[in-house]
């Protein structure tokens, strides 16, 4: 079986045992890691997305517990409650319709962002929070994710919290630091400032990443549609959907309600707590059942 079959088949296949085990068998022999296990489906996480390539699925999970261990500022810390107050602000949403593709549908309003009382580290700590919940759907690991950035009220302010070392932290977690594919990134309303910050990001990015940017300026609300279905962008993107603010509250909500969850992934050495997630879901699972008797 090819990988995009592989990637069709439930966590519990038998089919995909001696990938699992082939990959834990090589990252295991990591001489600088501390941990002695990594869970069956943490490890399904990384290998569905690099479709089951075991050699670019280990070198993912590397990179991704170098990142948490080189950036212990956004990723030791995962509070949704800690950045409340930018969340209220209708910042940033994960509507609630996927795309014809599958994939799941992000937006970040920069202006809602103000840079005097918020600072580079918390905003890309919401996307970071995000990414780890979104990265234990299924679907999401199949099919990916498309971010949407609508820039307008893009200011010099914004554009001084944004460094060289900042950058590259962006692009390693958009190219190669996180169980996630990137199927394409939109940005709206971008003004002239923004383009230096672009320049600064896009040298660290690969060539299939940079293929899949597409700047729409402030004509999006038609060409937006050429990406996504009208019933799913919010009605101030040109669609049919909920409206930007509800969305966004319930995306904030979402958050709220995992707080507990995202503290254990930020305080667990790996981020491992696959094993935990999937206990509670069977238990939820037979609580059901004996209800039903």
């Amino acid at each position: 079986m090819n990988g995009h079959q592989l990637n069709d088949l439930p966590d519990e296949s038998e089919q995909m045992r001696p990938y699992v085990i082939c990959l834990r068998r090589q990252i295991l022999q990591t001489n600088d890691l501390s941990v002695q296990t990594f869970s069956d489906n943490f490890l399904i996480k990384f290998l569905r997305a690099r479709d089951f390539d075991v050699a670019l699925s280990s070198k993912l999970l590397l990179n991704y517990l170098q990142w948490r261990k080189d950036s212990p500022e956004i990723s030791s810390c995962l509070s949704p409650s800690s950045v409340l107050g930018l969340l209220s602000t209708s910042y940033h949403a994960v509507l609630p319709q996927r795309d014809h593709t599958g994939s799941r549908v992000l937006i970040y309003r920069i202006g809602q962002w103000n840079p005097k009382e918020w600072s580079a580290f918390h905003v890309f700590r919401i996307s970071l929070m995000t990414s780890e919940i979104i990265s234990m759907e299924t679907e999401t690991q199949r099919q990916g994710l498309k971010a949407i950035f609508d820039l307008q009220g893009w200011s010099l302010g914004h554009a001084l919290q944004i460094n060289p070392s900042l950058a590259k932290k962006i692009s390693s977690v958009l190219s190669d630091s996180f169980p996630l594919k990137v199927r394409g990134i939109h940005l709206v309303n971008e003004p002239v400032l923004f383009r230096p910050v672009f320049a600064m990001i896009s040298p660290f990015l690969p060539e299939k990443i940079k293929q899949r940017v597409h700047i729409h300026g402030t004509a999006f609300h038609n060409t937006l549609r050429e990406f996504f279905l009208p019933h799913v962008l919010p009605v101030e993107y040109g669609g049919e959907g909920p409206g930007i603010e509800e969305v966004c509250q319930g995306w904030t909500n979402q958050l709220l309600e995992s707080e507990n969850l995202l503290k254990q992934i930020a305080a667990h050495p790996t981020g491992d707590i696959c094993d935990y997630l999937h206990f509670q879901k069977k238990l939820k699972v037979n609580s059901c059942r004996n209800d039903d008797v």
